[in-house]
């Protein structure tokens, strides 16, 4: 089993000179078989430090090849990696550090006077190192499928972190699934700024197409005009970002002077992507579409081809070759068509449990059916559209409102820059829908233009019985829009109201 799971051994047989990786910042690429010695090396040097099989190695760093080297290197090795968001709190990273009990814990050199904080000095820790000597070989230990690779932290908005365990089998099912629904190829090449502690950046898109003998080529700090120089001199194929830095590219005079001649799609994630991203991308006459994931299953889940995308604008597409979806009401029947129900998935992809908490595993994991809290429906054509989160659904008198269907035609107004709604205690409906709304520099407009403008395709019960113009909203630390803190605000101002 060891053999058939290391494919990154396999790729650099078949494939030994083909460039695997490029750091676009250094102006330095490895092929194949230089990655695969890097990691083989690293295996070597961890076991000679101690590391065994079931063993933590945690990292800190910001996108760097790093991730690949230690996360292949556990491959080889039977132990566990645990790449840690360097964005969170002290006081986060603390408790992700005491919940994985890492054997050693690497770190990027940049990140050295981070490592004088008291919490690092309970861990051995060391500087990841791109010219590690060969050691005398590590022992081929028997390795199976569902023994876990890695452990990705989530960000929520409530309690502590859930450490989610990746088995060898999620993320090479996660690869197989999304190379042969999405098309990859070796002449593929992506350009990933997601940061490669989540899995947005590290199993999107990165893993399949090293898997597919494609290239990733690594960007650090997200300069939109150095952005999409580096995209046309690369050559890139498809990339996945998000709608910030796709609101950021649009503006530069470098998008509107580019063809992007080698893109065949752009991809947007994480957050619900304004109606004018696909409009700038259509005006050029290049495809772009969204997509959905989530760190336990995958993340791929769906595809749909891009041109069907621009038509049904907000649709994820159909369940890729190797899943299978289905959406269930509260009352725990199948939704029909048009109807909205939870998402439910099920497949090799999904992620084994969550390390020390069987009782969110037991919570998450149903007959082998991963509930995943987000609400879906599906069209007469079999797509599917996300709705928003279970938690997050608005119900005003008796009525469900979901924020997501709000937020995307606000977003649409041409003075709304950023938007979310949520839903706030109301005495006589239960509870009223509130945006937030951040408008664009130098833009004005009124609630009751708002209101107006809602009213043109939203039910009156949908639309927000109040407005509240901030000059930013709140974000976690992956970027996502901290909802409960929105609450919190909406509550605090209508207590003084």
């Amino acid at each position: 089993m060891r053999w058939e799971l290391d494919w990154l051994a396999n790729k650099a047989r078949l494939t030994p000179d083909a460039v695997a990786i490029i750091d676009a910042e250094q102006k330095k690429h490895w092929t194949f078989a230089e990655l695969n010695q890097l990691c083989e090396n690293t295996a070597n040097w961890l076991y000679k430090q101690g590391v065994k099989k079931g063993d933590r190695v945690a990292l800190f760093s910001p996108n760097d090849i790093s991730y690949f080297q230690l996360l292949c290197a556990c491959l080889k090795l039977g132990a566990i990696f645990v790449p840690i968001n360097w964005r969170l709190s002290f006081h986060e990273i603390a408790y992700i550090l005491q919940d994985c009990s890492p054997k050693l814990v690497g770190y990027h050199k940049s990140f050295q006077e981070n490592m004088e904080n008291e919490i690092f000095k309970l861990y051995r820790s060391f500087q990841v190192n791109q010219n590690v000597e060969k050691e005398s070989q590590y022992p081929a230990e028997p390795i199976h499928e569902r023994d876990p690779l890695a452990i990705i932290y989530t960000g929520g908005t409530t309690g502590n972190p859930k450490g989610v365990v990746l088995s060898h089998r999620s993320i090479m099912w996660n690869g197989i699934n999304t190379i042969i629904s999405w098309n990859l190829t070796n002449d593929d090449t992506t350009l990933t700024y997601m940061p490669l502690f989540h899995t947005g950046g590290l199993n999107a898109l990165s893993i399949p197409l090293l898997m597919a003998g494609g290239r990733v080529v690594i960007g650090r700090e997200f300069i939109p005009a150095k952005a999409i120089q580096y995209i046309n001199d690369y050559q890139c194929t498809i990339v996945l970002l998000v709608p910030t830095m796709y609101q950021m590219m649009i503006e530069t005079n470098e998008f509107q002077t580019s063809t992007f001649e080698s893109m065949k799609t752009f991809l947007s994630g994480g957050a619900p992507c304004p109606l004018e991203i696909y409009e700038a991308f259509k005006r050029k006459g290049i495809l772009f579409k969204e997509g959905y994931g989530l760190t336990e299953a995958g993340p791929n889940n769906f595809f749909i081809d891009p041109h069907v995308a621009m038509e049904k604008l907000g649709s994820v597409g159909k369940p890729m070759m190797f899943n299978t979806i289905k959406l269930v009401k509260e009352n725990g029947k199948e939704a029909g068509v048009n109807e909205v129900g939870e998402v439910l998935i099920k497949g090799k992809h999904s992620f084994e449990y969550y390390w020390n908490n069987k009782q969110a595993t037991k919570e998450t994991i149903e007959d082998g059916w991963l509930k995943t809290g987000d609400l879906a429906r599906m069209d007469e054509e079999a797509y599917f559209y996300i709705v928003g989160r279970k938690k997050d659904m608005i119900i005003t008198g008796g009525e469900n409102v979901y924020p997501l269907e709000v937020e995307h035609w606000l977003a649409s107004h041409p003075q709304v820059d950023e938007v979310a709604v949520v839903g706030l205690p109301d005495k006589k409906w239960g509870e009223m829908v509130a945006a937030f709304v951040v408008l664009k520099s130098g833009e004005e407009t009124e609630s009751e233009d708002l209101k107006t403008f809602c009213s043109y395709k939203l039910g009156k019960y949908k639309i927000p019985k109040v407005f509240y113009f901030v000059s930013e909203l709140p974000k976690t630390h992956v970027g996502k829009i901290d909802k409960k803190q929105l609450k919190k605000m909406g509550s605090n101002i209508n207590e003084k109201a």
